[in-house]
């Protein structure tokens, strides 16, 4: 068992464990004793603050999407009224991180891939979060004024998902790193 970090509540560290194996290793690929084990903690201490695993991964899937969340307003932040800009600064971002040699991609992605049963308390979290990327996309596409607003804004979540996926498929740098540029292609003049 990992010593303790001073200071840190047991479910803090449960949850940091959490979010560091289920990003590395897949939900399905992590026990409840691996995760108590990297956090210093017991058994008991995970089901006091979680109840269960699956709820343990309904919180690590929403962290995961509120660092997607902060990528969206920090897209907003660099391009303000500019819907064009804050989708390819997205982009870009994304270009970046997908094209590091850890990257694993999106958790929201990779649970909806481990989790066939469409009524698993899983997958639909990560389903609904997934469509909350979605509707960002849609939100500024819709700013656009685009000819076909549903076409481009299914182009770009589906270049999302694939850069999601290439990024960790490929040797980086590897296609994920023309993310932004396909996005350029994709809006073109709108």
């Amino acid at each position: 068992m990992k010593r303790p970090i001073t200071g840190v509540s047991a479910a803090e560290r449960i949850r940091a464990s959490a979010r560091e194996l289920f990003y590395s290793n897949g939900i399905r690929g992590v026990g409840v004793e691996e995760i108590v084990q990297n956090a210093g903690v017991t058994k008991p201490s995970l089901y006091r603050a979680y109840e269960s695993k699956d709820g343990l991964a309904a919180v690590y899937l929403d962290e995961f999407y509120q660092t997607c969340r902060t990528r969206f307003e920090d897209a907003e932040a660099a391009c303000p009224d500019d819907p064009r800009g804050q989708i390819l600064a997205y982009f870009d971002g994304l270009a970046e991180r997908a094209s590091r040699p850890a990257y694993r991609g999106c958790g929201l992605t990779n649970a909806i891939l481990e989790f066939s049963d469409h009524d698993h308390p899983v997958r639909r979290e990560a389903a609904r979060l997934k469509q909350a990327m979605a509707d960002w996309i849609a939100s500024r596409v819709a700013l656009l004024g685009a000819r076909d607003p549903e076409s481009l804004t299914a182009g770009l979540v589906l270049l999302m998902e694939g850069v999601f996926v290439a990024g960790q498929a490929f040797t980086p740098p590897g296609p994920a790193a023309h993310a932004g540029m396909v996005a350029r292609l994709l809006l073109g003049d709108v």
